[in-house]
């Protein structure tokens, strides 16, 4: 899958770009398509119960996702697929569809990761969906990473300690264009070299100040099918969406089976292995299940922070 000019360059450099991973016909298509039944579903119920008084006859995807952010209905949370950060409740919603499993064991994805870590790879449980607005439609309180812009940090420390010998790498993987205008990341090459930063739980959790120099950013812009791998220590970010469209992507990561993930509260399952290739998942409705029994355990049991830095420390001062 990469080239040895590939692999040295993200050794290196600590991220690679590559274009024309994803297949649209077989891979994103149906991840669009998944996708739009269940925001109908959601945009369908808000209108029945008042909460957004635009009718859903003829309207976009696109336009539904506006017209309900602006009536503050979260479609975040139902089109993610994790479990939240915050408190977990028994009918916290979240989204594990057959498409989207499809994407995350998708082979030819795996055989990049394969690449990078070797092949005893397991899915790790913090991944998310992205769709972020056009900034100028964004409410004056909106801080989550996940649909503004998002702060610098460090993948490795927005994981637990547990992760901090794991070797794992991040995809970020395109469904629309991403471009300087509508918020393509941004990253420190080299960065990762450095070790890992102090970071300080403000409105999002970033490296603290004067930690690191982001006048070296360098904007990473990627098309559709595309992905962007990050070493787990290179420091990154997102742009602004300044467009009136809507920028949209999945995080994945990956790390080597058996190794912590970092949030071992919540699944992981192997979804490659030549070592025990009968540990591989291969079905959608077992992940779905093992979500959904770790919502119901977690729903009872005290709250289990899933950050390791607090706001009393020097650098965050």
């Amino acid at each position: 899958m990469l080239s040895a000019d590939q692999k040295e360059h993200f050794q290196r450099e600590g991220y690679l770009v590559v274009e024309n991973v994803l297949d649209q016909e077989t891979v994103l298509n149906p991840v669009r398509a998944e996708y739009a039944v269940l925001l109908d579903q959601l945009y369908d119920s808000w209108f029945d119960e008042g909460r957004v008084s635009v009718s859903p006859g003829g309207l976009t995807f696109d336009e539904k996702l506006l017209f309900a952010y602006r009536a503050k209905c979260d479609w975040f949370q139902p089109l993610d697929i994790s479990l939240p950060g915050d408190r977990i409740h028994g009918d916290t919603p979240m989204h594990f569809g057959p498409a989207v499993f499809e994407m995350v064991t998708n082979q030819r994805l795996l055989d990049l990761v394969e690449d990078l870590i070797g092949p005893e790879i397991t899915s790790n449980p913090i991944q998310h969906m992205r769709i972020k607005p056009p900034s100028s439609d964004l409410q004056s309180d909106e801080i989550r990473a996940h649909i503004t812009s998002t702060d610098w940090h460090q993948d490795r420390a927005v994981a637990l300690e547990d992760a901090d010998e794991t070797h794992m790498v991040t995809v970020w993987c395109a469904v629309s264009d991403a471009t300087v205008e509508n918020g393509c990341l941004q990253v420190l090459p080299r960065g990762h070299r450095d070790g890992i930063k102090v970071h300080c739980p403000r409105s999002q959790t970033e490296i603290a100040d004067g930690q690191i120099d982001t006048s070296a950013a360098l904007p990473l812009p990627v098309k559709s099918g595309g992905v962007v791998v990050f070493h787990p220590l290179t420091p990154h970010a997102s742009l602004v969406n300044q467009t009136d469209g809507f920028r949209w992507s999945f995080d994945l990561r990956y790390n080597v089976t058996g190794q912590p993930t970092g949030r071992s509260h919540f699944p992981e399952f192997v979804a490659r292995s030549k070592r025990h290739p009968s540990s591989v998942l291969t079905s959608c409705d077992a992940w779905r299940c093992m979500w959904e029994d770790a919502r119901e355990r977690l729903a009872v049991q005290p709250h289990i922070d899933i950050h390791r830095w607090q706001g009393d420390a020097p650098a965050c001062a």
